[in-house]
C-alpha cells in the first residue's frame, strides 16, 4: 500500500528548545552560515514532505502567487493621479523604465528605488516603456493598455509574456510603432499572428523565440501580415528545407563527386 500523502503544512515536528535548530525524525538541524542553512532547509523539507509531487505543487503555487502579486493594479494611484502615472508606477515597481513625452527616461536604481517626481506628470502621456526582463503577465497588461499614446514597448526576455498577452495589445493599434519580443520563451507563431491588428507598427523584433518552430517561415509570414513594418529576427531561410535546385546553389553544400 502506498504511503499517504503528507499534508501541506510547514510546521516543524519537534522544536529543539526554541531557536537552536529543528529536530526532525532523524537528526537535529543546527545550520551554521547560509550554505548550511540551505542544506538544513532541504533536509527538513525532505523529512516533512514524503511526496515530492506535493512539494513541487506547493512551490509552483507559491511562485504563481508571487507573480500575480507583482502584477496587481495600483487602483488608488490610478484614481488619484490618472492612468499615465499609474502605468509608470507599475513598470518602475517591476524594475523597468518609462519615458514620458518630452522627458528623460526614469529608471529605478540598483536597490529598486526611484524618484516620485513623475507624480506631477498626470497630464503627460507615457510614450515609451522598457519592461525587459520584468515579470509582467496577462493580468499586468491592464496597466500598460491604459497608456493610449504608447509608441515604443520593449518586452524582451519577459518570462511570463505569452500568446494570450499578445492577443490583448489591440488597444494600442493606433499608437504603437515599435515592439520588441526578443527572447520571450512563451511566444509562438499563434501569438505573433495576433499582431496583425497593430497596423501602425514600424519595427518588430522577434529574434530568439524558442517556442517558434520555424523562425524563417514565421518571419516571412509576419512581413506579409505587416507590410509596412521592419521585422527583425531570424534569417528568412532559417528552418526552411532547400529543394534540389537551391541545394546545388548553396555554397555550403558539398560538391558532387
Amino acid at each position: 500500500m502506498a504511503a499517504p500523502r503528507a499534508s501541506l503544512h510547514l510546521v516543524a515536528r519537534v522544536w529543539n528548545g526554541g531557536t537552536r535548530g529543528i529536530r526532525g525524525p532523524s537528526r537535529v538541524l543546527a545550520p551554521e552560515g547560509n550554505q548550511k542553512e540551505g542544506r538544513s532547509l532541504l533536509r527538513f523539507l525532505a523529512d516533512r514532505f514524503h511526496d515530492v509531487e506535493v512539494l513541487r505543487d506547493y512551490l509552483l503555487r507559491k511562485q504563481v502567487m508571487k507573480v500575480n502579486q507583482k502584477n496587481r493594479p495600483f487602483i488608488y494611484i490610478k484614481q488619484r493621479y490618472g492612468p499615465y502615472v499609474a502605468g509608470a508606477y507599475f513598470i518602475l515597481k517591476q524594475g523597468g523604465a518609462v519615458r514620458f513625452q518630452g522627458k528623460e527616461w526614469i529608471r529605478p536604481n540598483q536597490r529598486g528605488h526611484f524618484s516620485l517626481d513623475f507624480l506631477k506628470l498626470q497630464a503627460v502621456p507615457v510614450e515609451a516603456v522598457d519592461a525587459s526582463g520584468c515579470a509582467i503577465n496577462y493580468q499586468g497588461l491592464d496597466s500598460l493598455l491604459a497608456l493610449k499614446e504608447l509608441q515604443s514597448l520593449w518586452l524582451q526576455h519577459c518570462p511570463h509574456v505569452d500568446d494570450w498577452c499578445l492577443s490583448r495589445l489591440h488597444p494600442l493599434a493606433s499608437s504603437l510603432q515599435e515592439l520588441s519580443l526578443a527572447g520571450c520563451p512563451r511566444i509562438s507563431e499563434r501569438g505573433l499572428a495576433c499582431l496583425h491588428h497593430l497596423w501602425n507598427l514600424r519595427r518588430l523584433d522577434i529574434s530568439d523565440l524558442p517556442a517558434v518552430s520555424n523562425p524563417g517561415l514565421t518571419r516571412i509570414l509576419v512581413e506579409e501580415m505587416l507590410p509596412n513594418c521592419e521585422v527583425l529576427g531570424a534569417d528568412w531561410a532559417q528552418g526552411l528545407k532547400l529543394g534540389p535546385e537551391e541545394q546545388s546553389r548553396d555554397p555550403a553544400s558539398p560538391m558532387p563527386a
